[in-house]
């Protein structure tokens, strides 16, 4: 990844934020997703037994910005970096970095619908990126960095598309989102040194430069549901 900045536009978080809260829709359906990695299911009650757990599959750019920010809220358990989206078996990071296999950088957000619902990661996911950028993020380019939702269930669609419908007609943006709405089918698990990245990497360019006044945002716009 060749990573430097990433672009603003000029929108308000706290337009983001009300828009989604006055599109008047609510979910109550539970999303069971199976997580694949290399040839091995594990199904996501196996990982967190005890409890119901719900996922939502974003992608927002570079995936370490994305685990970073979303692994900060309240009733989120886990929040897994991996490939979706494509046509290639089990790629790897590299394959993935050079676009052709039709994947992008995601994550699979678990958490507890009891404590946050998918809107209120709906209203995270489009302060957290800019939904109007076409396949890049700052200097992260290609479809790999795409926007993109992947839903579990049509009620997730459902409220992903008329969030989408609700930010454009209200032009909190300068530009129409970009972001796909599709159906979630594999998810291919990057390597354990993608996992976590910015809290084992905090002294790296791109962790300061890029993930760190990122984050520092998204804290500051959600301090009322950090953990």
């Amino acid at each position: 990844m060749n990573k430097i900045q990433h672009s603003k536009k000029g929108f308000s978080s706290l337009s983001v934020l009300l828009v989604i809260i006055l599109t008047g829709l609510t979910i109550a359906v539970r999303a069971s997703a199976d997580i694949i990695h290399k040839n091995n299911i594990i199904k996501e009650e196996e990982m967190f037994i005890g409890g119901r757990w719900d996922t939502a599959t974003f992608a927002a750019g570079c995936f370490w910005c994305v685990e970073a920010q979303f692994s900060q809220l309240k009733g989120v358990k886990a929040v897994i970096s991996g490939f979706t989206g494509g046509k290639v078996a089990n790629p790897s990071y590299k394959e993935v970095c050079t676009g052709l296999t039709g994947h992008a950088e995601a994550c699979n957000i678990i958490y507890d619908p009891s404590v946050i619902s998918f809107k209120q990661l709906l209203a995270a996911f489009f302060v957290a990126h800019d939904p109007t950028s076409l396949d890049r993020q700052g200097a992260d380019v290609g479809t790999q960095y795409r926007s993109a939702i992947f839903y579990h269930n049509p009620s997730q669609k459902q409220l992903a598309e008329a969030v989408i419908r609700a930010l454009n007609q209200q032009k909190v943006y300068d530009s129409p989102i970009v972001t796909e709405v599709t159906p979630y089918s594999v998810f291919y698990k990057a390597a354990d040194y993608h996992q976590d990245y910015y809290n084992q990497n905090k002294g790296v360019p791109y962790c300061q430069l890029v993930i760190k006044p990122k984050l520092d945002k998204f804290r500051k716009v959600f301090k009322s549901r950090l953990k």
